[in-house]
């Protein structure tokens, strides 16, 4: 355990500065065992240098994660707990001394000076709910599946472009498709595809869950695989058949599970009394909306203002200036889930909010390009739904946008 220093109660005169001493020496080198006994062996250690009246909110403890069984259970105990993120530790670090040097035992001393000296720049882990915590855990996972089935069918792409083209031809950008996965399922190989017949193509479609326009697709599929083209050398074809069939089976499994946890995720995210909220703004369905709630939290103290939300939102730009040289950039550390999801949300709001659509051609008319006017916009829509939150009420197109009615008639 890194950085354990009590608070208020120690700090003020000669004997109190050398118990925090003590407390800071033994807490940084002392290495505490993960589980049960090592929290015990933590609550011990802090329990000898507090007073016995003291208040658990009096310890500080700072840390280089917001998550895990060992933050749950620090906050659980009531200890304050400070999640300091790892590149501002090491720029603190430097502030003692800039050989390079680095161990645990510095690290605990640089963790413990930077939540007692400076914690007022930073902020205390959120307590956020378990309702919230359970909608986090599914979404990141379900994110994290589809990553994964797009990796995979990714390394499924480049193999077939070596050896069988056929079915790239076939399918084009479904390749992560059920009906896809069918097919290859039956002929992994170009020999297996041109051995296809009609009739077990649209079998194929049907099991996959195709009900219209099956014989048309099974003609143009069977085409394709049928087509001329450059062929591998026969004695490596088996193996990438096999490396196609393994693949196969992997994407269909990714799939089948994505399908199971955004039932999951519906599901959770439905029971949070801020649903309606979230799912009143431009742009956010059932899954994005449980992204953006996972992961702004629902501690209604986290962000001071709409200003602070959209900083952590990674979607407001930061400004580098120095003398006569000023120059606006896109925040590069940032919460990749989040500004992936408010991206999104973004770009969806521009066919359902007028309000949004002209926002955005507003920013292209001054100039910015398509990612960048979409970034400026979801900064915007940060910044509303932080409104909608602190008052309790959905999202209205007429004051988000400060139009009329008549303006929004005409900008439809």
């Amino acid at each position: 355990m890194r950085g354990v220093v009590p608070g208020k109660r120690l700090g003020r005169g000669p004997s109190r500065r050398r118990a925090r001493r003590r407390v800071r020496a033994t807490a940084g080198p002392t290495a505490i065992a993960r589980g049960v006994e090592g929290l015990a062996a933590l609550h011990a250690l802090v329990a000898d240098h507090l007073d016995e009246h003291a208040e658990p909110d009096q310890v500080v403890v700072g840390i280089e994660t917001d998550r895990g069984p060992w933050v749950s259970a620090l906050i659980a105990a009531g200890y304050t707990v400070y999640a300091i993120n790892p590149r501002q530790v090491a720029r603190y670090r430097e502030r003692h001394g800039t050989a390079g040097a680095k161990s645990d035992p510095g690290d605990a001393h640089v963790l413990a000076e930077l939540v007692r000296l400076d914690r007022a720049h930073h902020r205390p882990v959120a307590g956020d709910s378990a309702l919230a915590e359970h909608v986090k855990v599914l979404t990141r996972t379900h994110q994290s599946l589809i990553w994964s089935r797009q990796r995979q069918t990714n390394a499924l792409r480049s193999m077939l472009r070596e050896f069988y083209p056929a079915a790239l031809a076939a399918f084009g950008e479904d390749l992560a498709s059920r009906e896809a996965m069918a097919i290859l399922a039956l002929a992994p190989s170009p020999e297996g595809g041109r051995r296809l017949s009609l009739s077990k193509i649209a079998a194929a479609l049907r099991r996959a869950g195709r009900q219209r326009g099956i014989e048309a697709s099974a003609e143009r599929i069977q085409a394709a695989l049928r087509a001329p083209q450059l062929e591998a050398h026969p004695g490596v074809v088996s193996a990438y058949g096999a490396a196609v069939r393994s693949l196969v089976a992997v994407i269909d499994a990714l799939v089948t599970q994505i399908e199971v946890l955004r039932a999951e995720v519906e599901a959770g995210f439905g029971r949070h009394p801020d649903a309606e909220i979230y799912l009143s703004q431009p742009g956010l369905g059932p899954i994005l909306g449980a992204r953006v709630l996972a992961e702004f939290g629902d501690d209604p103290t986290r962000y001071a203002d709409a200003k602070g939300r959209k900083n952590y939102s990674g979607m407001a730009p930061i400004t580098r200036a120095s003398g006569t040289r000023r120059t606006v950039l896109a925040r590069p550390a940032r919460n990749r889930r989040l500004a992936n999801a408010l991206y999104w949300q973004a770009f969806a709001a521009l066919s359902s909010s007028p309000g949004a659509r002209a926002y955005y051609d507003a920013q292209r008319a001054r100039g910015a390009t398509h990612h960048q006017a979409l970034r400026s916009l979801s900064n915007r829509l940060v910044g509303i739904l932080h409104g909608c939150l602190r008052h309790h009420t959905g999202y209205d197109e007429a004051i988000a946008w400060h139009t009329d009615s008549s303006s929004q008639e005409a900008a439809a």
